[in-house]
């Protein structure tokens, strides 16, 4: 039950909300031993919120209320593995995400039979964070000359070797950018900080001055580029404990999204109304994509010797550097090196389409190639017929979401897509697959009434 700040009257309960103790009232709602797990408005969805609680609590409605059955788990045991399971694939909605109850109940925690062992491994667990709490507080060691020079160091001088030593050649260049971007904004809030002046309050500050002018999942971002790095500061000694604990993430609204898919009408109405007609055109990507899901940069890399008509497969091996003048060069990650089976309309089609074609060239590409071009002459199309006007990239999104929906299994899709894990997968298209089934609500229950 929720009671806004004003009208909480003042007692020694603690007022829980989605993300911990909001304030302490009189009375409660339960009495007991608990586990609340966030429903909706968490501050981190990768380190989702869920709090042990026993004795009287006050709980409002923005978190859902467990408790281990008598004889099948132990509360406190079922608190820790639920804190250890990647909730964020489960979560629905937009800007605000949220776990519906529906959902959550169906999560699968590993679990023994025994409630005598799940207790003992619930005690562990919480000795093991009582040391770690310990850790955190003990007094720094005595320093030599050395080491107090090396925390002396500004934060982002120390950053910026960071990124030199563990990203560089590590990661591809545009994630590479997003890090410098990030160092970029450490220069402009804290350009004098030093490692050892660092604190758990100092690094809220650092969060909360970059969510001013940034939406909540781009703060998650910044926040998960700093915390490596200070991790490893933490590790070498040069700041006492870990500043990052238990921070809130805050941001601005999320502005308002474009659609970034078409439903299966929609998409058949832009591929009919394509101009296949000519030779390789850009109409001829914008229907390889629709119908593959690849990305752009795989798509414009394709040349004709990664089609197998014979067997119905296209390989996809490598990727084209369309940002920074052309050429070939590695895909995404190991998994985006896959084979698609491809329909028998794109064998009969891309089979006549590109017979003449040098074998090691690419089909897609004269001269430089945009992605900004290709969705200039997709949004023609769309606003031509009348349909949502989404990028390249949300054809990937509409070959992948429909999919889903039409009962293809998470693990082939992903497969399917090139996706590292099938986590990614369910974190980007479970709220698209529940859109979708929203939008066909109403043919769903015309269908089932004419079954009469």
């Amino acid at each position: 039950m929720p009671v806004s700040e004003v009208d909480r009257v003042p007692g020694s309960t603690p007022y829980y909300g989605a993300n911990g103790i909001q304030g302490y009232v009189q009375g409660c709602t339960h009495k007991g031993e608990f586990i609340l797990v966030a429903e909706d408005g968490a501050n981190d969805l990768k380190n989702y919120p869920v709090q042990y609680v026993n004795g009287e609590v006050w709980v409002n409605n923005h978190a859902h209320v467990l408790q281990g059955k008598l004889d099948l788990a132990d509360t406190r045991y079922l608190g820790y593995t639920i804190s250890q399971t990647n909730i964020e694939p489960f979560l629905v909605g937009g800007g605000r995400a949220k776990l519906n109850a529906s959902i959550m109940m169906k999560i699968m925690v590993p679990s023994p039979q025994n409630t005598q062992e799940q207790q003992r491994i619930g005690l562990l667990f919480d000795s093991i964070d009582s040391l770690i709490t310990l850790h955190q507080r003990k007094p720094p060691i005595k320093e030599n000359k050395s080491m107090q020079t090396k925390r002396k160091e500004l934060l982002c001088n120390y950053f910026e070797k960071w990124i030199k030593v563990y990203k560089e050649g590590a990661v591809r260049k545009v994630t590479l950018k997003k890090y410098y971007l990030s160092l970029h904004w450490i220069k402009t809030l804290v350009p004098k900080l030093k490692l050892f002046q660092i604190d758990r309050l100092k690094y809220q500050q650092i969060l909360n001055c970059y969510a001013e002018n940034h939406e909540k999942q781009t703060v998650m971002d910044f926040h998960h580029h700093l915390k490596s790095t200070i991790l490893d500061a933490v590790d070498d000694g040069m700041i006492d404990r870990d500043p990052t604990r238990k921070v809130i993430i805050k941001g601005m609204v999320p502005k308002a999204k474009k659609p970034k898919y078409l439903n299966q009408y929609e998409l058949h109405v832009l591929l009919t109304n394509l101009d296949l007609t000519k030779g390789i055109n850009n109409d001829w990507l914008i229907l390889l994509i629709a119908k593959t899901g690849m990305r752009f940069s795989e798509a414009v890399a394709l040349t004709p010797t990664d089609f197998d008509f014979a067997h119905q497969i296209l390989s996809v091996s490598k990727t084209w550097n369309y940002k920074e003048g052309g050429g070939f060069q590695p895909t995404k990650n190991k998994s985006s090196i896959r084979k698609i089976p491809i329909d028998w309309m794109i064998v009969s089609q891309f089979s006549e389409l590109i017979k003449n074609l040098p074998s090691d060239s690419p089909i897609f590409v004269n001269g430089k190639i945009y992605n900004s071009t290709v969705n200039d002459v997709l949004t023609r199309h769309c606003k031509k017929n009348g349909i949502p006007c989404i990028t390249i990239h949300g054809l990937r999104h509409t070959h992948a979401s429909l999919l889903l929906f039409a009962g293809v299994s998470i693990a082939s899709v992903a497969k399917r897509l090139g996706h590292s894990s099938m986590n990614t997968t369910e974190k980007t298209y479970l709220h698209i697959i529940q859109e979708l089934e929203n939008k066909d609500v109403d043919l769903v229950m015309r269908s089932v009434s004419g079954l009469c």
